[in-house]
């Protein structure tokens, strides 16, 4: 059993611990919240060995992280501007966009944020994602619309005003 499991970390790791860091937005807390959902994996993993041990994991990754957000004030305060972006060329333009997204998905609320994360960079169906969080696909539907609207209206300020 403890062989079976060391060897599905090591075939599956990288793949949650990328679905970690895309909820987490920080590698160091990804790694910790990975180690968190594979602990409370573990003395389960006789009876989920067998059929889809990933998919598991990756809910308990996405509803522990969660049970974090919730618990931690952000100290956030809402603005009705943004900042002015500095209107020069910048030849890192593909790492802004790239930097931007990145920041702007972490700006989702938590269920959309899992909701990008397990369709869009996991590439999960609808039905999947239901799955993982718990949810009708309806609910996944309407959380990934309500998400790439956001994302469609901050990214284009997010990179001085291109979106291609």
């Amino acid at each position: 059993m403890r062989g079976d499991f060391e060897e599905f970390v090591a075939a599956a790791g990288p793949r949650l611990l990328r679905v970690a860091w895309l909820l987490t937005g920080d590698a160091h807390l990804a790694e910790d919240l990975l180690q968190t959902a594979l602990a409370k994996v573990w003395p389960k993993w006789h009876r989920i060995a067998g059929e889809h041990p990933e998919a598991y994991v990756r809910k308990v990754l996405v509803t522990t992280h969660t049970s974090w957000w919730r618990r931690h004030w952000r100290g956030e305060v809402p603005h009705g501007e943004l900042p002015e972006r500095p209107g020069s060329f910048d030849t890192y333009e593909g790492v802004d966009l790239e930097q931007s997204l990145a920041v702007a998905v972490r700006a989702l609320p938590a269920r959309q944020r899992a909701v990008v994360v397990l369709r869009y960079f996991e590439d999960l169906s609808v039905a999947e994602t239901a799955g993982i969080l718990g949810c009708a696909p309806g609910t996944v539907k309407s959380q990934a619309a309500k998400a790439l609207r956001t994302l469609r209206e901050v990214l284009p300020a997010a990179v001085g005003g291109r979106c291609d």
